[in-house]
């Protein structure tokens, strides 16, 4: 199966499907020296990890990591580095009924018609399990670009269905379930997952990430944007359909005199351009946003065909997410973290001997 890499120096490959034995990657063109352990990647896996709270799935897998290469006490050592989680919580006989139907919404027709087979148990290679690979990955990641350029990533659940924040505060985004920044709002959110999940029905959500301390000058022009690649990558992560970067979408309505991010000797006066102008870096914070369609494995009835194109009624079983974007902020971190370091690396191949080019304009004034 083709397009399970991404990277161009840096290089992740992930392996697996949901209900096999295990799901891994291999992480290609990383530095040397990092120093790494199984243990470092539990923080992050278990903010992706599902049971965390009854509004997520409640398959409850251990996710701890193997490191069966390219790490040598305790440092990478430059070369591949493969990384392997088994699966331990897998239930396939909630799939049994679905192997000759073709849920609605879902990768099971697709998948049919290019390969003429497919995995129904969770969704086989469809399935967000997957993304625990690329989070496991982005520690990596993240660790690098923190140490070598400080740079920070963090994201947040900017709406739940028709809910958005009234309020925000990073710290209150990791001490409540849905990484939500208004600490007023978590019990109308539990209050409203409670209620959903009794009718048996789903919904949607937004998450947004923002990369603090990425200097100007990652990118390239024309096909190597740095925004270019960032809507790529957010845009691979399951039930996401849509990436908006800076403005977005707002910025249809909005005159140009709005939208231009005006400069002054003390900073930029705004940031509409999401951090990223012309496919480069401007060292503002990069802020992206994605949207995530709602769960569509639902114990409600829907209309469907059969392997034989027969009109049939779906009901999926099991154990799902009654909003798939409560635990997307750790993967959407992961997936600007491996792009911005692929990106530096990059940068520094070809233009690291620029140095630093003046003026370097503040952040913000």
């Amino acid at each position: 199966m083709a397009g399970n890499r991404f990277g161009t120096l840096l290089t992740v490959t992930t392996f697996g499907e949901s209900h096999g034995p295990a799901i891994g990657c291999v992480i290609d063109g990383c530095p040397p020296g990092i120093p790494i352990a199984p243990e470092d990647f539990r923080a992050d896996l278990e903010r992706r990890a599902t049971g965390r709270s009854r509004h997520t799935s409640q398959r409850r897998e251990s996710d701890e990591v193997e490191i069966l290469s390219g790490v040598f006490e305790g440092r990478t050592t430059g070369t591949p580095i493969a990384l392997l989680i088994r699966n331990v919580d897998a239930r396939s006989k909630d799939y049994a009924e679905l192997a000759d139907v073709f849920r609605p919404s879902h990768a099971d027709y697709t998948y049919w018609q290019k390969y003429g087979i497919r995995d129904p148990r969770g969704g086989g290679r469809a399935s967000a399990r997957e993304t625990t690979m690329r989070v496991a990955a982005a520690v990596i990641a993240k660790r690098w670009l923190a140490e070598r350029h400080g740079v920070r990533i963090r994201g947040y659940l900017a709406q739940l269905g028709e809910l958005r924040p009234r309020a925000f505060d990073w710290d209150e985004v990791e001490r409540n379930p849905f990484f939500w920044p208004d600490a007023s709002m978590v019990e109308e959110l539990t209050h409203y997952m409670d209620a959903l999940r009794k009718s048996g029905d789903s919904v949607g959500a937004r998450v947004t990430v923002v990369a603090e301390g990425v200097p100007p000058g990652w990118g390239e022009p024309v096909y190597g944007k740095l925004d270019a690649e960032l809507a790529a990558a957010l845009m691979s992560i399951n039930a996401v359909k849509g990436v908006e970067v800076g403005a977005g979408f707002d910025c249809v309505e909005q005159l140009g005199t709005e939208h231009r991010d005006e400069i002054s000797p003390e900073g930029f006066l705004s940031n509409n351009a999401g951090g990223i102008l012309g496919g480069i870096s401007t060292g503002q914070d990069i802020v992206c946003s994605l949207a995530l369609k709602p769960t569509s494995s639902l114990r409600l009835p829907g209309r469907s065909v059969n392997l034989a194109g027969e009109a049939v009624e779906v009901v999926t079983k099991g154990r799902h997410d009654p909003c798939v974007g409560i635990r997307a902020t750790p993967i959407a971190e992961a997936m600007v973290a491996l792009v911005l370091m692929d990106q530096a690396l990059r940068h520094r191949a070809q233009c690291g001997d620029v140095g630093e080019v003046l003026p370097r304009i503040p952040p913000q004034a």
